[in-house]
């Protein structure tokens, strides 16, 4: 454990660069910067200091920077105006930029006709010693293409590649889809597969000329109006610094080294990590690891857990269901995200003149701390009971603002939010005036329905502090060990006889050379031996009941059948390997998959003694019109089985054929290798692939050579199969058990790709590893591990909340027509003993559906009824008296005295 860290390493930073501008001889202690700066947060007097706090664990999680583009100068990156980087066209493309979300170019303002982007800068660059790939240009490439697109359908973007890495889950389907036809353009984005050397401008028109050899080898010049840097990551300065100051071993490109099968273990005892700070990756995986690590660190401190807690105290709830309504509108300012296009003084000035208002204000930035205060202070000042925050989105905001009335003495659900930066500034930034008018309607709306907002309680339940993990592989093992060594109960539900999954059958050593088995020996003895760990075999989960914190499940072995009750659920089903019907596998010995030719290796059979040719063809059964996707994992394995056969019989020749290589992050430097080994690499196009004859010599297979332009025939000894990771065939009836959805392939589908990766949409019920989709065993592991943080989250408390935005029936209007049974996605509505349809607050998502659906109206949502509804669409057309009569019909909402 750690008994203090030092944490004013940003402190020092900011002095350090504060003290550099001050003294460049520009700038001077004028003080202009404190007086513009809106926030107040420009303060010269500032010292650095350092504090030490005790720690029991550290997780680094200091993130990246992009490559500076001007290393590459024959790109003209600051010497260009029409050339400029991924971040700043990112910038270029949102609202909240500098140009409200329009394209143009830098040298004149105008919208350009024609864009390049240009991969790997700053990537897969031996001459600049980054020789890695940053594993996200190519897919944030494809975005931008196709939203560029989106705003200007003029647009015609080109982007020049080497290999297009689209191996992330639907990575595969958003390129195919960048390529046949963008959304709003009438061609879709033009991929070319050259190294661009270098740019040239026009001093006059400030075009772009790029000259570049097509597919053919033909020297071909083109003129862009703006060209675009996919500029890659390397880790940040305050990683680096980090790093040095926890003395954590990194590689030669700085990133931080790892346990063998833990990504986010470090090489010091206590110290974790997560994100690119440990490798080059995409948004989800940096999420999955961000809760792996957390895992890591709440069982290195279970023993402590709780010891630091102090419970929160809140206020009596005042009592307001007798009084009048007094609303109170805040309007936020968003810094320049809604002002810069928002008259936001004037929204507020018209908010006071609405029925009910008390109290109107304006606010910089109305989620900061001093504003939420602020708050809480005028709610008790000027006795207020409804409150409306005019701002930005619901999503993101509402539990900060709900948390800040309950603690000025209001129920949480007497608030209301008007959403006016992304409905509202952010699309329409180029018409101020109208965006201010439609800002005043949101408000109205808001303020009409905070007439009719109620108290709603919310309920305590019991939480069963026990986890059932569904798959004894690998990741399911690690899951149901974290939880355990955490102090809680697991029950592993294994559906073969014996535990291990894939890598217990065909898994022997890593790419990179690691040797599985004896790590998967010893998490097979831990689990077994772990107390806290119930193991079912040859078993399977027959039903499921209940809600979060409290389900319960039958699982059947071999007849048998017994009831566990749980408080929430893993799935970590895993996968299979597709077995080819091409390529003569089945009928011919000397065609094999990876996996098959992997326990070959791993034996040292003597058969490969008499390899003399090998070849490998990719992508079989993945990338096509069956299965649309990348197995992700077949380029690593291919090129790491390659060079373990290099290693044991040197004088083999081998030959990998390919579409695309897909080595992401540190897995380049093992293709740099193979390459460097004399391992041949020869690209074949989807359309035209290899045809394979067998005769009494051996193989014959004959391919068209991509860069040659002409046919060729390898001779083979053995044929080795890059096959697919396809779904597993218990995935259906779990899917149909839990009630959990599924993506267009198969894999179990998480409920937010970015946001929530690991969560299911049904609440309490998680997912990792192959089940989710194909992926390393560390990116199996890794996810296992965050799965098992995300229950012990539900798990630290005994007891929740259940929402006060749930379904309720009226008895007296049920007519036990079953409408709502068969509506719920989630199965909760049951008709109950007394004839009448039953919802389980605790079980309830508060969806709506049931509700919607009724037709005897007997189910109400809280907190959506259809008062509130209604008054919120009535305030859309006018709001100045009661009873008013609009378009020959009176109104239902008004005064509420």
């Amino acid at each position: 454990s750690f008994s203090e860290v030092a944490v004013g390493f940003d402190q020092e930073q900011a002095h350090q660069e504060s003290q550099r501008c001050l003294n460049c001889g520009v700038c001077s202690e004028c003080m202009e910067c404190v007086r513009v700066c809106a926030a107040n947060a420009v303060d010269h007097h500032q010292k650095p200091e350092k504090k030490s706090i005790a720690v029991g664990a550290v997780i680094v999680a200091s993130g990246f920077e992009p490559f500076e583009a001007a290393a590459k100068a024959e790109y003209g990156h600051g010497r260009y105006a029409n050339v400029i980087t991924s971040l700043e066209f990112e910038r270029m493309l949102s609202a909240s930029g500098p140009f409200a979300g329009h394209i143009q170019r830098l040298s004149d303002g105008k919208t350009p006709s024609r864009i390049a982007w240009i991969q790997c800068v700053g990537s897969r660059d031996a001459s600049l010693g980054r020789e890695y790939c940053s594993s996200v240009c190519c897919m944030y490439a494809s975005k931008q293409a196709i939203i560029a697109q989106e705003h200007e359908p003029t647009i015609e973007p080109t982007i020049f590649f080497i290999d297009v890495r689209a191996m992330g889950k639907g990575f595969e389907r958003y390129y195919n889809r960048a390529r046949q036809d963008s959304l709003c353009a009438p061609h879709g984005v033009r991929y070319l597969r050259s190294m661009i050397s270098r740019v040239v401008e026009d001093p006059r028109s400030k075009d772009l000329e790029i000259t570049y050899f097509d597919e053919h080898g033909t020297a071909q010049e083109e003129i862009f109006d703006l060209v675009v840097l996919s500029v890659g990551l390397q880790p940040s300065a305050a990683s680096r610094q980090l790093a040095q100051a926890l003395a954590l071993p990194t590689d030669r490109f700085g990133f931080l080294e790892n346990e063998p099968f833990n990504q986010v273990a470090t090489l010091k005892p206590g110290i974790f990590c997560a994100g690119v700070v440990q490798e080059p990756k995409d948004i989800p995986e940096s999420v999955a690891q961000a809760s792996s690590a957390a895992a890591e660190a709440m069982k290195l401190l279970a023993p402590a857990r709780k010891e630091l807690v102090e419970e929160a105290t809140l206020p009596l709830e005042r009592q307001v269901a007798r009084e009048i309504p007094r609303i109170g509108v805040f309007v936020c300012h968003c810094g320049v995200n809604i002002a810069g296009v928002v008259d936001v003084e004037a929204v507020a000035r018209y908010a006071s003149t609405l029925p009910n208002v008390v109290y109107t204000d304006h606010l910089l930035f109305s989620c900061a701390t001093d504003s939420t205060e602020k708050i809480k202070d005028i709610i008790g000042t000027h006795h207020l009971n409804r409150v409306v925050v005019a701002s930005c989105s619901v999503r993101t905001h509402e539990p900060l603002f709900q948390q800040t009335i309950r603690e000025a003495g209001l129920n949480k659900y007497l608030f209301e939010m008007a959403n006016i930066r992304d409905q509202c500034s952010w699309v329409h930034g180029n018409t101020p005036e109208i965006a201010t008018e439609k800002a005043k309607d949101l408000v109205r709306m808001a303020v009409a329905r905070a007439l009719f907002l109620d108290p709603l309680q919310e309920g305590t339940v019991p939480i069963i502090q026990r986890a059932l993990v569904v798959g004894g592989g690998a990741a399911g093992m690690v899951a149901a060990l974290n939880l355990a060594e955490q102090g809680y109960e697991a029950v592993l539900v294994e559906k073969e006889a014996a535990l291990g999954g894939r890598a217990r059958s065909s898994m022997h050593f890593t790419p990179d050379g690691k040797s599985v088995q004896p790590f998967l020996d010893d998490l097979i003895h831990s689990v077994e031996q772990h107390q806290r760990i119930q193991i079912f075999t040859s078993a399977r989960v027959e039903n499921v009941s209940g809600h979060l914190g409290s389900f319960k499940s039958t699982i059947a072995v071999n007849g048998n059948r017994t009831e566990v009750s749980y408080g929430a659920a893993i799935i970590s089903s895993g996968a299979s390997e597709y077995q080819p019907q091409e390529y003569l596998y089945g009928s011919e010995e000397r065609v094999l998959t990876q996996s098959q030719f992997h326990q070959m290796l791993a034996q040292e059979d003597p058969v490969l003694s008499r390899v003399k040719r090998l070849v490998m063809i990719q992508c079989v059964g993945s990338r096509d019109e069956e299965r649309p996707y990348c197995s992700r994992v077949c380029c690593t394995a291919a090129i790491g089985n390659a060079l373990r056969l290099h290693e044991l019989h040197p004088a083999a020749q081998i030959c990998i054929l390919y579409r695309d290589i897909r080595t992401f992050g540190l897995r380049e430097l093992l293709y740099k290798r193979a390459r460097e080994s004399g391992i041949r690499f020869i690209r074949y196009a989807a359309e035209e692939k290899p045809k394979v004859c067998s005769n009494h010599q051996g193989l014959s297979v004959s391919v068209l050579d991509q860069n040659l332009g002409r046919h060729i025939v390898l001779q083979a000894d053995l044929l080795v199969l890059s096959a697919a990771i396809v779904p597993s065939r218990t995935n259906a009836e779990l899917a149909e058990v839990f009630k959990l959805n599924r993506d267009p392939d198969g894999f179990f589908m998480e409920a937010h790709v970015k946001l929530r990766p690991l969560d299911f949409a049904n609440n309490g019920i998680f997912l990792c590893g192959l089940a989710h989709g194909p992926k390393f065993l560390e990116e199996c592991l890794a996810q296992a591990r965050g799965a098992a943080a995300r229950v012990a989250q539900i798990f630290s408390q005994e007891t929740m909340l259940v929402s006060g935005r749930i379904a309720i029936v009226d008895p007296g209007k049920c007519a036990a027509c079953c409408t709502c049974v068969r509506t719920c996605p989630y199965e909760v509505p049951r008709i109950g003993s007394r004839g009448v349809a039953v919802i389980e607050a605790a079980a309830c998502h508060g969806c709506g559906a049931c509700a919607a659906e009724c037709p005897g109206k007997a189910i109400q949502l809280q907190h959506v009824t259809d008062v509130q509804v209604l008054a919120k669409c009535d305030g859309l057309l006018v709001f100045p008296t009661a009873g008013q009569i609009v378009d020959g019909r009176r109104k239902q909402s008004g005064f509420r005295t």
